[in-house]
């Protein structure tokens, strides 16, 4: 698993007991996977279909710097499953976990598409194609 993205716990990140909030990683985490699953699939129209089980194993406070890791594991004709994991930059203790996010491609009607890619394409190989 490749970890390209960090994340800075703020202020506003915070939940009542001064840890990081658990849907702000969510968002965060989302945001990345759709990114990942875009690059991967060469479309912007692709959507998050599900996410397994969501595994929090330890906390974040603010000042923590986390670094989100994705990978695919699988392509589907019309899907791309990944998996993820997020984790302190500095200690490398596992944050949270998520064993399956299923992204779909769509058309213009929002209806499953084939998306014809087979294997993990690497940004810089994908921004290389004609």
């Amino acid at each position: 698993m490749n970890f390209y993205t960090r994340k800075w716990v703020k202020p506003e990140d915070l939940n009542a007991h001064g840890s990081l909030f658990g849907g702000s990683l969510l968002s965060w985490i989302d945001e990345e996977a759709a990114i990942y699953a875009i690059i991967q699939l060469g479309t912007n129209r692709c959507v998050t279909k599900y996410m397994s089980e969501i595994n929090f194993i330890s906390s974040a406070k603010q000042g923590d710097i986390l670094e989100l890791g994705i990978k695919a594991i699988h392509f589907g004709t019309t899907s791309l499953t990944l998996t993820c994991e997020a984790r302190n930059k500095i200690t490398r203790k596992s944050i949270l976990t998520i064993d399956k996010m299923v992204f779909v491609s769509v058309d213009e009607d929002g209806k499953p598409w084939p998306h014809g890619k087979t294997e993990i394409t690497y940004t810089d190989e994908r921004l290389r194609e004609s």
